[in-house]
């Protein structure tokens, strides 16, 4: 195992705690307590003891990283509206020639209805109106199908054009969710829509999140 520096370590304990991003971006987290509280963390990660002024140090460096989001973020947040659809489902099945067509086919047929659909290595997800899940797992075999999730609410953001040429947009949407404690279940980014879905019971506070961050950029 490769041992990391004190910088790299405490960069990869901040990068897994949201808590801590939140705290240095809001400017409210104590530096000292913050090394404090990692010390343990990169200990492990450099194999040996670390000095805490150095790991002070390095926190206080990392701490530039997680400021409030730049200017052109701001104004993207700030144009961009929510909308919130309940009663969804996802599916995801594995990825063959065969599931490749039957997708086709379900865009073909479903033109008119929410069908949102990602796509990775190994697999296809599918996020559709809970009424037409039946409808959809009929056109695959049981063993196609990996995942089934009814009862989801998918919130859809859709911000302005410049969202395409600027990095970081996506990522403020998701590290609000997240600090709300609430599981984004599904992700897909389309254009100018980021949808985000979660679980029925978690919207309102998916929403909230969302909302307020949007009415924090636009006061700016």
């Amino acid at each position: 195992m490769v041992k990391q520096t004190i910088s790299s370590a405490v960069k990869d304990a901040i990068e897994g705690d949201l808590s801590l991003q939140d705290a240095l971006q809001r400017g409210y987290g104590n530096v000292s307590a913050i090394a404090r509280l990692i010390a343990p963390q990169v200990e492990r990660s450099i194999g040996g003891t670390v000095n805490m002024e150095s790991l002070i140090t390095s926190v206080k460096r990392i701490r530039g990283d997680y400021q409030p989001p730049q200017t052109q973020i701001s104004k993207i947040i700030a144009e961009s509206i929510v909308n919130v659809r309940t009663d969804v489902a996802k599916v995801s099945v594995e990825k063959t020639k065969r599931t490749l067509e039957v997708v086709r086919r379900l865009l073909s047929t479903y033109q008119e209805e929410f069908l949102q659909v990602s796509e990775s290595i190994s697999a296809i997800t599918l996020i559709v109106d809970q009424r037409m899940l039946d409808i959809v797992i009929q056109h695959f075999r049981e063993d196609d199908i990996l995942e089934k999730e009814p009862n989801l609410a998918a919130i859809i953001m859709h911000s302005p054009e410049e969202i395409i040429r600027t990095p970081g947009c996506a990522v403020a949407f998701y590290n609000q969710v997240s600090r709300r404690h609430v599981n984004i279940e599904d992700t897909i980014s389309c254009y100018t829509d980021t949808i985000i879905v979660v679980r029925m019971p978690e919207i309102s506070r998916a929403f909230t999140a969302l909302t307020d961050l949007i009415a924090d950029a636009r006061k700016h």
